[in-house]
């Protein structure tokens, strides 16, 4: 692990994003609350946060963090059909937590998978990727 003992603490927030693709027999499935394993979205949300909270025990050389806060949210595609599932990380702290976001939407959209695949085992899980940072030396980052 990178040694960030000597480093100022700065408020950090990290937000990414990911899609699953899914059957238009799956996607109705989740909308109408209809699967056989509950409730997907709030599931996932719940997958999500505890992904987030995870990380270091997932990720070998990420830091323990104290996040102060992790918001999850997920947009209905039916043009796709599917889903875009979003995780924002925050914290004041010495390293940055956009592996926190990352790993939180990987594990809500690997759940939204588990509770539809009797389904869809086809679905697709694509674009998992940072769309914003804020603090730390690098500085600020906005996906294009």
């Amino acid at each position: 692990m990178v040694d960030v003992g000597s480093k100022e603490p700065t408020k950090r927030v990290a937000v990414a994003s990911g899609i699953i693709k899914m059957s238009q027999e799956a996607f109705n499935t989740v909308v109408n609350n209809k699967a056989k394993k509950g409730p997907v979205l709030q599931t996932a949300v719940i997958a999500a946060i505890q992904g987030t909270k995870k990380t270091p025990e997932l990720i070998p050389m990420c830091h323990p963090l104290l996040l102060t806060g992790i918001d999850c949210d997920i947009e209905e595609l039916p043009e796709l059909p599917g889903f875009k599932l979003y995780v924002t990380a925050k914290l004041n702290g010495k390293t940055g937590v956009e592996m926190e976001a990352l790993t939180g939407v990987s594990i809500g959209l690997l759940t939204i998978y588990d509770m539809v695949k009797a389904i869809d085992k086809g679905m697709q899980i694509l674009n998992i990727q940072l769309e914003s940072k804020e603090g730390g030396k690098s500085g600020n980052y906005q996906r294009q």
